[in-house]
């Protein structure tokens, strides 16, 4: 068993502080002497909800592939640390104005140049309300953005093929931080003649490309083969990366032990016990910037004002999260005690009222009575989930357990893939509870809170809305001081554990995996290994 910590409590104080990055190095990877530069590796995935558009793309599957075949101004080491990638400097001097440097004579794998214009109109076109783009959300603190109206972003602007500024509507320390996220890649001219089409065979700029036209089968798998004429950090030291799609996580693992599969970042939790003596030193578990969830939106009956507020305390108070984390996941989950992840800097397992988030049978359903006297409930309450993601183990425990405890039917609500299942819930058509989650875009605890509970925010997929929450966010994410940065993070969520738009479960180590053919395999600090370090025989 590996397991690793990766310390990520200096990256604050690099974008709070620091605030002018400039020629960061990466450490790279060294190919294996048994390596084989050509030699393409298989790692586990899933057809990802949309066309492959980086400011539309908010999901795992996709957001694996749009990594691989992206690069932005920066991006995040194996540690969670920013490093330069496109970027040549990023600087301020009053954290609101930031002046943006690339490196010179970029291009894209088709030819156009990768320059200011690239991410200008790159994020013009993400923030455009009309584009109804998953990650408009992202460009929010940027001046001229507006969630009523069409607007341009007034804050870019460029000043020459290299050189562009980016102004945002007050200041925000952590910007600097943000801008490894997919959201801010840059998108070639031609993307713009075509947007859906682009979106189906993406020309990108990163360590990848598609490997044809047709590299995209749907469901099955996406070829993606090296881009020789990337010269960033993370330069392939194989040959190309196939993400396989798979329909459950018990079919990956049985390839990965078949020796049909090279990379696996999930084994499934009826492999729990024996993947360990399976893989020996090839089995990976440690932790990572993952927390786990289920949402309740507040338009759905009974969970709205004073009642909804009982019940959601009720649910959370009737789950037994050490008994489902031992027996389910043994040991390769941790029970929640915050909105966010014990590997970021500023978590806490000391936030009041977090014993909301301890089984408590008693008390739930004493909350339960009281939210029954505003008014009975009625029918089944369901927790909807993807069922090629390995869910339904937890699913059912977790619906059982509030079903034992309330006395009420509860039950899962499978859906056959997770592209459906997101659509459901993008669109608002979902009219259960639904199984969610949270990965780490980058390292830091506004990361975990703003994009999911924010007002507005993309993915915000409960439509929970607190002015005194969004406030407290806004100082946050304007303080340059990454202590009082962080107090205010937590005040924040101590509201959030009252209204509990969200009901959390558990913090998710990556649990993986690979085989005898390939070394040098990493996993990184938000879970993704890094496939462009390995190396395959």
């Amino acid at each position: 068993m590996k397991i690793r910590r990766y310390g990520i409590g200096a990256l604050a104080l690099v974008a709070a502080s620091a605030l002018a990055l400039s020629g960061c190095a990466s450490s790279g990877s060294d190919t294996s002497a048994t390596g084989s530069s050509s030699a393409v590796i298989t790692a586990n995935g899933s057809e990802p909800q949309n066309p492959l558009i980086p400011t539309n793309t908010n999901e795992t599957g996709g957001g694996r592939i749009i990594d691989s075949i992206f690069a932005g101004l920066e991006y995040y080491d194996a540690t969670g640390a920013p490093q330069l990638d496109v970027a040549e400097s990023i600087d301020t001097d009053d954290s609101q104005t930031f002046t943006i440097k690339i490196k010179p004579d970029l291009t894209f794998t088709n030819g156009d140049p990768v320059d200011a214009n690239s991410f200008v109109d790159a994020w013009q076109y993400g923030a455009l309300l009309s584009n109804e783009q998953l990650n408009s959300y992202f460009f929010e603190d940027i001046q001229g953005f507006s969630y009523d109206e069409d607007s341009p972003l007034t804050g870019l602007s460029v000043v020459d093929d290299t050189t562009f500024t980016v102004t945002l509507n007050e200041p925000r320390a952590d910007f600097p931080l943000r801008l490894g996220y997919s959201a801010f890649y840059p998108l070639p001219k031609s993307a713009f003649d075509d947007m859906d089409a682009f979106g189906q065979n993406p020309i990108g700029n990163g360590p990848y490309k598609l490997a044809s036209d047709s590299a995209w089968q749907h469901n099955e798998k996406i070829d993606l083969v090296v881009n020789e004429d990337y010269d960033g950090g993370r330069k392939a030291a194989n040959g190309g990366v196939t993400f396989v799609f798979y329909a459950s996580q018990d079919a990956a693992y049985a390839d990965l032990l078949g020796g049909n599969l090279d990379v696996l970042d999930a084994v499934p939790d009826s492999a729990f016990g024996t993947y360990e003596s399976d893989l020996g030193d090839r089995a990976v578990n440690q932790p990572s910037a993952v927390f786990q969830s289920f949402t309740i939106p507040e338009r759905l009956a009974h969970f709205s004002g004073e009642e909804g507020a009982l019940r959601r305390a009720a649910l959370s108070e009737a789950i037994n999260r050490d008994e489902i984390t031992d027996v389910i996941f043994q040991g390769t989950r941790t029970p929640a005690s915050d909105f966010t992840s014990p590997v970021i800097d500023g978590w806490s397992d000391s936030l009041a009222g977090a014993d909301v988030l301890k089984y408590d049978a008693d008390d739930a359903k004493a909350k339960w009575a009281a939210a029954d006297a505003i008014s009975p409930w009625e029918g089944t309450f369901q927790i909807a989930y993807n069922a090629d993601g390995g869910h339904q183990g937890w699913v059912d425990a977790v619906a059982n357990s509030i079903k034992n405890t309330l006395g009420i039917d509860a039950s899962g609500a499978p859906y056959p893939t997770f592209a459906e299942q997101r659509t459901a819930i993008t669109d608002r058509t979902i009219q259960t509870a639904f199984r969610t989650g949270w990965q780490a875009d980058y390292p830091g605890l506004f990361n975990f809170l703003g994009p999911l509970y924010a007002t507005n925010a993309s993915s915000n997929d409960g439509d929970y809305s607190n002015p005194e929450f969004d406030a407290l966010l806004n100082q946050g994410s304007a303080d340059a001081d990454p202590e009082t940065a962080n107090k205010a993070f937590q005040d924040a969520q101590e509201i959030l554990l009252k209204d509990l738009p969200a009901i959390p479960l558990w913090y998710s180590n990556v649990t993986g995996g690979y085989s005898e053919s390939v070394s040098d395999v990493d996993f990184g600090w938000n879970s993704v290994p890094l496939y462009y370090a390995v190396t395959k025989s």
